[in-house]
Parts: structure tokens; C-alpha cells; sequence
């Protein structure tokens, strides 16, 4: 689905314009940003929860080469579903 699909779904769930639903949708959107960039985790009670999480440096390889690399630590931004939300995906209403 794309961006513009997801706009038009916001806004017929909710009943406003899709010009509405793409400024409300930019919203959340930029305010999850700023929650994971000050390190902070957004857990939404039915849905799931949104965190930062430190990766390790590690030794990889150069695909082209095959030389050993490394690969520094960072930080990646990840989303952890709640069961009921695993639930409704796997199909089972009550999750």
C-alpha cells in the first residue's frame, strides 16, 4: 500500500477530507520520529510499541571482495507488535 492509498483509507475510518487525513497522518508520523530520536519508547496500548535499539558492532564481509569488514554499532528504530494485533493479522478476531 502505498502513501497515498493509507491517506484515503485515514480519511474515509475517519470521515474527513484526504487533505485532512495527510496532514493528521504527517503528524503522527513526525511526532513517533521525535519520541525515537530522543530515545524515548511510544507504546499504544492495542497496537504495539515503537523503540530504539543499540546494534552491536560487528564483523561482516564485502560481497564484491569477500575482504572482512566491520560494521560499526547504531541505533535502529524498531516496532514490536502486541498479541492483539499479531492476532488480528494471523486472522483470529480476539488476537
Amino acid at each position: 500500500m502505498k502513501k497515498a492509498e493509507f491517506i484515503a483509507l485515514v480519511a474515509d475510518k475517519a470521515g474527513i477530507s484526504k487533505k485532512d487525513a495527510d496532514t493528521a497522518a504527517d503528524a503522527v508520523f513526525a511526532a513517533i520520529e521525535e519520541v525515537l530520536a530522543s530515545g524515548d519508547k511510544l507504546s499504544l496500548p492495542g497496537f504495539g510499541t515503537f523503540e530504539v535499539r543499540e546494534r552491536a558492532a560487528r564483523m561482516g564481509h564485502n560481497i564484491r571482495t569477500g575482504e572482512p569488514t566491520e560494521i560499526a554499532a547504531c541505533k535502529v528504530p524498531t516496532f514490536r507488535p502486541n498479541a492483539q494485533l499479531k492476532g488480528k493479522v494471523n486472522g483470529n478476531a480476539a488476537g
